[in-house]
This record gives C-alpha cells, sequence and structure tokens, in this order.
C-alpha cells in the first residue's frame, strides 16, 4: 500500500504518546502500541480508545512509562477530518510527518441550525434561500476550512448553489458561532450536534436537518438525505501509523484496530459520548480516505480556499503518480 503525506499532527503528540500506550502479548515477541490523540480536539475519542483497547486486553501502560518502552511501541496517532483539511488548505507545506491509515474510529453528527424565531421554517425554506441568494444568507460556524465550513459547502453543491458566492463566518468555539447566531449575525449555522444539545432542549435554536445518513435518535428533524441533498457527512476520527511503519506492524495495529472497533467497550463509550460508530479498517479503510481526501479538496475549491489547478492528492488510483 502507497502511503502519502497529509495529515498536520499537533505540536504535542510526542509528549502525549509516553503516557497513552497500550500492550497485549500477541505471540513473541510482545507487541506494544502507544495510542495519542493528535491534538486536542480528539483527546476524548483518543483516551476512549485506548480504554477500550485496555478493555479488549490490550493492557495500559502507566503514565510514569520510560522513554525507552515508548520507543518501543508503535505509535498511533487519533486524529481526524480537520488535519486533514489543513493540510490540504496549506498546500502541504505544514506536514510535520507522514502517516500509515489503519482504521476509521467514529464520528461526530453535525447539525444545521436557526435561531428559534427564524423565518425558516425547514430546511427546504432555508435551501431555497441559499440557492436564490447565497451571498445574502449569512451562515456561520467553526473556522474556516474546518468541518463545519466543509458541511456549508457540501449543501451548496447538493442544492446547486454556487460555493463561492457563501458568506460564512468562521468562530474559534462553538459558543461564539451561537453568541453570533442568537444574535442576528448569521441566518444559520452549523455544528456539532454534542454542542448545540443544550440550545435545542432550551429551544433557543432550531435544527433544520442531521448531516448523517440516519436520523438522531431522539431528534424530530431529518437528515440532509431526506431533505433532497445528496450529503452524508460526520466529523470523523481515525487512527494512523508512523510512514515508516513495517509490514508486519501495520498488520498487527490494524488487527487491534479491528478488534477494539468491534468491542463492547468501544461501542458502549460511543454511545455514552454519542459518536458514530463507522468502523472500516485496513485497505478498505485506505480506499475509504483516498475519496475523502478527494471530497474534501473538491469542496475547499469550490469554496474558493484553495487554488483550483491544485491537484487533489490520490492513492495510487488516479494515475498520476501521487
Amino acid at each position: 500500500m502507497r502511503r502519502r503525506r497529509f495529515l498536520a499532527w499537533g505540536a504535542g503528540v510526542a509528549a502525549c504518546a509516553a503516557g497513552c500506550g497500550t500492550e497485549r502479548v500477541t505471540g513473541a515477541p510482545r507487541t506494544r502500541f502507544s495510542i495519542s490523540p493528535g491534538g486536542r480536539r480528539w483527546t476524548r475519542v483518543g483516551e476512549a480508545f485506548a480504554g477500550a483497547a485496555r478493555a479488549a486486553g490490550f493492557a495500559t501502560a502507566s503514565s510514569g512509562a520510560t522513554a525507552m518502552s515508548t520507543a518501543m511501541s508503535t505509535a498511533i496517532t487519533v486524529t481526524g477530518l480537520a488535519a486533514l483539511s489543513a493540510a490540504e488548505l496549506n498546500n502541504g507545506q505544514t506536514l510535520l510527518d507522514t502517516a500509515t491509515p489503519l482504521a476509521r474510529l467514529s464520528g461526530d453528527v453535525a447539525v444545521v441550525i436557526v435561531p428559534g424565531g427564524s423565518r425558516f421554517k425547514d430546511f427546504a425554506d432555508f435551501g431555497a434561500h441559499l440557492l436564490a441568494d447565497p451571498g445574502r444568507t449569512l451562515l456561520a460556524g467553526g473556522p474556516q476550512g474546518e468541518p463545519d465550513h466543509l458541511l456549508f459547502g457540501l449543501i451548496a453543491k447538493g442544492l446547486g448553489a454556487d460555493a463561492r458566492q457563501v458568506v460564512y463566518t468562521g468562530y474559534p468555539t462553538s459558543g461564539e458561532a451561537a453568541a453570533a447566531l442568537l444574535s442576528g449575525k448569521a441566518a444559520a449555522a452549523a455544528g456539532l450536534f454534542a454542542d448545540w444539545r443544550e440550545h435545542l432542549g432550551k429551544g433557543r435554536v432550531r435544527a433544520l436537518a442531521v448531516s448523517s445518513a440516519g436520523r438522531v435518535p431522539g431528534l424530530d428533524v431529518p437528515t440532509l438525505l431526506e431533505s433532497g441533498v445528496r450529503v452524508d457527512f460526520s466529523d470523523w476520527v481515525a487512527a494512523f501509523g508512523p510512514d515508516d511503519m513495517s509490514d508486519e506492524s501495520r498488520e498487527q495495529a490494524v488487527r487491534m484496530c479491528d478488534e477494539v472497533l468491534g468491542s463492547p467497550g468501544w461501542h458502549a463509550a460511543c454511545l455514552a459520548a454519542g459518536w458514530l460508530t463507522i468502523p472500516l479498517a485496513g485497505d478498505d479503510f485506505a480506499r475509504w480516505l483516498g475519496s475523502e481526501i478527494e471530497r474534501t479538496g473538491a469542496v475547499l475549491r469550490d469554496l474558493g480556499l484553495i487554488d483550483s489547478t491544485k491537484a487533489t492528492t490520490c492513492w495510487g488510483s488516479c494515475g498520476n503518480g501521487h
């Protein structure tokens, strides 16, 4: 399998790796896996995955693990869509490490939100306005180029609107995006369902659609697919190994991921956190990732955030030598 550089790892990965390892005797010699998040936004998933690995029989190393034991372990970094997008936005110049795809772990459902008193009664109203006048449909969410922005780009494309005319303001936190929406600075916002749950519960905002293929249990809101937009989207998280990972180490890591993702502990962790369970490992994940890289690059070009002449990274399938 050919590997490409595309992820911008967080600066704290090396420091965290020493304290988040898991190990298991899978035969001789002993295999140790060091699982660490690629940034603060993936800390919860990384910890949950390491915990599920421990529950499945992969003993977690103590926080006092020595540098020697860490060096002898197989490093696994937990990161996701935002890192992929960041690499695309920076044209590959900020790629600090290389990566070997191992497995897709989970995903967060996103929602399209409007104020409680919005004139948009449903997604059809919102979509019609965005299609007719994208430049006057003010949108908000997380930082530019990150998943919330990508979702609006996909929605615009799905509706047939010109994504370059979309007026989007990115905010550092969901709280700031909510403040902008409730103060009238935006007509609609996108964000993780988990981040908007409290506002929805108080009736301050309404959800027009969810981004997942299926409805969210307990939330009477249609999916984008039901609303006529062919978008199935989640803020996914995955596990990656180093680029120089040997075939043997990769196979062992993929087997570990496969076992953990099918374990009761992992399913319980996802249920408790409200994450989608979207397991996909090994070559199947690498192929899916290739299509996701292409989709993300295309949306960023549609939004005018990267050069439209920039070639899309592919995984040995496009014939261009990537």
